[in-house]
């Protein structure tokens, strides 16, 4: 028994060295393809820096929770509201109208465009439908009164539901670069990364709320932006000169962030009866993300 042990030993180790290098290989693959991608495509390379920039909004949004002991319910709100105005507006004129634009062809027919366009928006709603029927998680807004008190061993599904939040809109930012107009592009990217500042506080708050370290709540909520550069190169790199996809892409990105807005962040913006003052956040996010792409676009 002995000498099968000793031998097994040295069989375990063996096998968790080829594991590892596998991984180490397999890493420095994806790594060069990427190099390799980014310098031989423009907008996917743009569509990445974008999301980037948009992560690195989410980071430093999440730096007062370093010192902030709690954030007001009612500008808690409000920042949700804000957050909300501006993805309605960058849905409807950075993605939705480029997308009836691109499907605008002569002689097809009056539903042509408005048609396609509405199925590829209900297809990015029910995506994210599925995405949260299928992925464990908690909602890191919702649960809070409930799981106040408890020791929370799960944390990712903490994570899984930011990465849920987030996945739209660097999508969103992806099709947009991928769509060719730099400015529309860039002044989706700016907006989304200004309404991600107050977002990335609300999370990190939130996980304070319920317990967690302000290290592991600050640091989680800077991760959870990374799901955005993540989704912004695949966006770009399977629209970039896609033909039809690209206005389909445009569209079910539209959907999908419509879904995240009306399912989780309006909502939670009203749930504490301060529905005003979120509105008036709202409002604000809204003509603010419309002049945005009304200057740069």
């Amino acid at each position: 028994m002995k000498l099968l042990a000793a031998t097994a030993s040295p069989l375990k180790r063996a096998r968790k060295l080829v594991g590892v290098l596998i991984v180490i290989l397999g890493a420095s693959y994806a790594m060069q393809q990427l190099l390799l991608l980014l310098q031989q495509q423009p907008q996917v390379r743009h569509a990445f820096y974008a999301g980037l920039m948009a992560a690195t909004a989410t980071a430093a949004g999440t730096l007062p929770a370093l010192f902030l002991h709690r954030l007001s319910q009612k500008l808690h709100d409000v920042m949700l509201g804000f957050g909300a105005g501006v993805m309605l507006a960058a849905c409807m004129f950075s993605l939705i109208m480029p997308a009836l634009a691109l499907l605008a062809v002569r002689d097809a027919a009056v539903w042509y465009a408005p048609g396609n366009v509405g199925a590829a928006i209900l297809m990015g709603a029910g995506f994210m439908l599925l995405l949260e029927r299928l992925v464990p998680h908690r909602h890191f807004i919702k649960d809070e009164d409930r799981l106040r008190g408890q020791t929370l061993r799960r944390s990712w599904l903490f994570v899984f539901a930011i990465a849920l939040h987030n996945m739209p809109e660097g999508l969103a930012i992806g099709a947009s670069f991928a769509g060719g107009d730099d400015g529309a592009a860039k002044a989706l990217a700016i907006g989304i990364s200004v309404q991600d500042i107050p977002e990335g506080l609300v999370v990190a708050m939130a996980l304070l709320a319920v317990g967690y370290s302000r290290v592991f709540a600050v640091g989680i909520g800077m991760l959870s932006g990374l799901t955005e550069p993540v989704m912004a190169l695949l966006g770009a790199t399977v629209l970039t000169g896609s033909g039809l996809w690209l206005p389909l892409g445009l569209a079910f990105a539209a959907g999908a962030m419509l879904f995240v807005i009306s399912h989780e962040m309006i909502p939670e913006s009203h749930r504490q009866g301060h529905e005003l003052a979120a509105t008036n956040g709202l409002m604000l996010g809204f003509v603010l993300m419309m002049l945005l792409d009304t200057a740069l676009g």
